[in-house]
């Protein structure tokens, strides 16, 4: 399982990717600056946002336990073949939404941009490069400037959610925002909800914080009672 894990005591609590990814999309349909909500690809944008992480459906249907330590391993600490062949795939399942799939290669893009340089990632690059050109031309008349400029959004309605869903207590910054998440409030700076807020709430599996085999890691996650978490994000003038 390529889930987002949180660790709290004794439990590890699993959320699937495409749960994240719904929230990405109710966080950031609320967003206000930079034009947004008169922009003529909203729709799509919002789009991309929702299905950001279908490449990870196929991965999180089974859990991945680490054989040296039998813990279960979320999507940060997958091996890299796994993360490289997720995004390719994600693309791929939108291939009947060029723009959208233009700019979830352009996420897979930004997300590695640290693996540049590292001959191992060579490969992957060359294929999300070739994968985010023949998408942005499908969609007829975008710029990869569009592109980029709209890629914005998609990312920052990932950072908000990953910020919620993996329990981060470190401010992120992106762009002209900064956010921070103290358990319960999701804070951004300068406010991009013109005053309002978005509930967030979020299912997660639980299940006991100890050593796995595969089986036995399959088998508990099957079997896992549910728990809701919930929060609030909500803008602020300063912090």
């Amino acid at each position: 399982m390529r889930v987002i894990i949180r660790t709290s005591g004794d439990e590890l609590l699993l959320i699937q990717q495409i749960d994240h990814a719904a929230l990405a999309e109710r966080l950031i349909e609320a967003w206000q600056p930079g034009g947004f909500s008169e922009s003529p690809t909203r729709a799509e944008i919002l789009f991309a946002t929702r299905r950001h992480d279908d490449g990870w459906i196929d991965e999180d249907a089974t859990p991945l336990v680490d054989p040296a330590t039998g813990g279960l391993l979320d999507y940060v600490h997958a091996p890299d073949e796994i993360r490289r062949a997720i995004w390719p795939r994600g693309v791929e399942r939108l291939s009947a939404f060029p723009y959208p799939a233009a700019l979830v290669a352009q996420h897979a893009l930004h997300l590695f941009e640290k693996y540049r340089s590292d001959p191992g990632w060579s490969a992957f690059f060359d294929r999300m490069e070739r994968l985010r050109a023949a998408n942005l031309a499908a969609a007829g008349l975008r710029t990869e400037e569009e592109l980029r400029r709209d890629y914005f959004f998609v990312r920052m309605a990932d950072l908000l959610s990953l910020q919620f869903c993996d329990d981060w207590r470190e401010p992120q910054r992106f762009g002209d925002f900064e956010s921070w998440w103290d358990g319960s409030r999701l804070t951004i700076v300068p406010d991009p909800f013109a005053g309002s807020s978005v509930s967030m709430t979020m299912t997660a599996r639980r299940l006991p914080n100890i050593r796995f085999d595969a089986r036995a890691a399959a088998d508990a996650f099957a079997e896992a009672p549910l728990l809701t978490i919930s929060g609030v994000a909500a803008g602020a003038a300063a912090r």
